[in-house]
């Protein structure tokens, strides 16, 4: 299993349109980005998106122009879904696999485009080209959110969407373990967002967790580009 990152930043992204913040500047100045969720996986000859974020089309020619055989979304928030209008009249549109209210939601925002949407039961895995794939629910108020555990020739990718700490402890167990874990950590430490991890949950909760490897993702654009741990946009792992 292939695992880049295409999109680590949050909702507004980095550098935040017209912010002169330390952050801001620095990238910049750098020619650097924190471009809108968005994973790449790919099982051996087939390419998965975990969500699809508004930024993907440059994502994906970033990432060489890969075919996408199928689409994961984790919740109904724009800046994880509505870049799946990029493939109009580029590839036969994919399928997509969410919990129902994701589905139904993100869905239907896309009339003029047919794809085919696979409801997923919560913390039961389904089959996705020899990956074993469980959605499980984590906290993200008020939207349903869920995070994704995807197991392939040994190897584990755990995610968390959007959420806060107060994950549910059997969806804590869906995270452990994991060869790469990468968690929401939107703030630094010592800022309180009551919908998202700071970078101090995130830490706190990898401790705990036991993973090979850990990044943090969905950071906005208060977070300095030096801290420990953070991802950084079109980052890849072979697991």
């Amino acid at each position: 299993m292939k695992v880049t990152l295409l999109g680590t930043g949050d909702a507004i992204g980095t550098p935040k349109i017209g912010c002169t913040c330390p952050v801001c500047s620095e990238a910049r100045a750098a020619g650097r980005q924190r471009l809108r969720s968005a994973t790449l996986v790919e099982l051996r000859g087939h390419n998965v998106l975990v969500d699809s974020g508004p930024d993907l089309r440059a994502q994906l020619l970033a990432a060489g122009s890969p075919h996408i055989d199928a689409v994961i979304w984790t919740h109904g928030h724009y800046d994880h879904f509505m870049g799946f209008g990029e493939f109009y009249r580029v590839q036969k549109t994919p399928p997509v696999f969410a919990a129902e209210p994701t589905l139904a939601y993100a869905g239907s925002i896309f009339s003029f485009l047919r794809f085919d949407g696979h409801a997923v039961v919560p913390y039961c895995p389904f089959d996705l080209f020899g990956a074993s794939v469980t959605l499980f629910p984590v906290n993200h108020p008020h939207m349903p959110t869920f995070g994704v555990r995807m197991e392939h020739e040994g190897a584990v990718l755990a995610l968390t969407s959007d959420t806060n700490a107060r994950i549910p402890d059997r969806s804590k167990e869906a995270l452990s373990g994991a060869d790469l874990l990468v968690l929401d950590a939107i703030s630094p430490a010592g800022y309180t967002i009551t919908k998202h991890m700071n970078y101090a949950d995130a830490v706190a909760l990898a401790a705990e967790l036991h993973p090979r490897a850990f990044r943090c993702t969905h950071m906005s654009h208060l977070m300095p580009w030096d801290t420990p741990n953070l991802a950084m946009d079109m980052e890849t792992f072979d697991l």
